[in-house]
């Protein structure tokens, strides 16, 4: 093989992933599928994953490929730097989600005081502070709070569903909690 191969392969799969997002070419995402998936498997697999869980996982990360095809730039990463880049920050994801211990209703709710009816109103008196709050924030920066805090969507995922700079969703996430914590500080002093 010559030293020109690995080259010339890096800008055929660049132009397969240019060819999905401008036109969902099936057949240029068939041929990325057919060479980078069994990659992203044993790269999974050696990092101890089941077979079945490490074949899961590369189609998911091959799926989000296709989903955000038009994100790529070959000025900024060659194919396989960016579609390993995604199969990392899913699989991070992923691990992250795992690490997150799920509530077990049982265990909670026996140890679980019946609220009292002051309580309930004080919770609801501020919920209703919360929304009223979130009611005067811009609109962007209630996208970026939901996906964050309801959503529990992370900064980078927020970033690419928004097509924005992480650095410009961390920003309006901290301007906004800014602004929500103020008004909220206000309205209890009021109250």
């Amino acid at each position: 093989m010559s030293p020109a191969a690995p080259a010339q392969d890096a800008l055929k799969y660049d132009r397969l992933i240019e060819a999905v997002a401008l036109r969902r070419d099936r057949e240029a995402f068939a041929q990325l599928f057919e060479y980078f998936a069994p990659r992203l498997k044993a790269w999974l697999i050696k990092s101890g994953a089941t077979p079945g869980a490490a074949e899961d996982f590369a189609q998911d990360a091959m799926l989000t490929v296709w989903r955000k095809a038009d994100l790529f730039d070959a000025r900024k990463a060659r194919a396989a730097t960016w579609i390993f880049t995604i199969a990392r920050n899913r699989r991070l994801d992923m691990l992250r989600r795992d690490a997150r211990p799920l509530p077990t209703p049982e265990i909670e709710l026996a140890g679980e005081e019946v609220r009292r009816p002051d309580d309930i109103l004080s919770m609801s008196e501020d919920t209703e502070r919360v929304r009223h709050a979130l009611a005067r924030l811009k609109p962007d920066q209630v996208e970026v709070l939901r996906l964050a805090f309801f959503m529990d969507n992370p900064h980078s995922e927020i970033a690419r569903s928004l097509d924005l700079p992480l650095g410009t969703v961390k920003s309006r996430i901290r301007n906004a909690m800014i602004k929500l914590r103020a008004m909220l500080e206000l309205s209890e002093e009021a109250s």
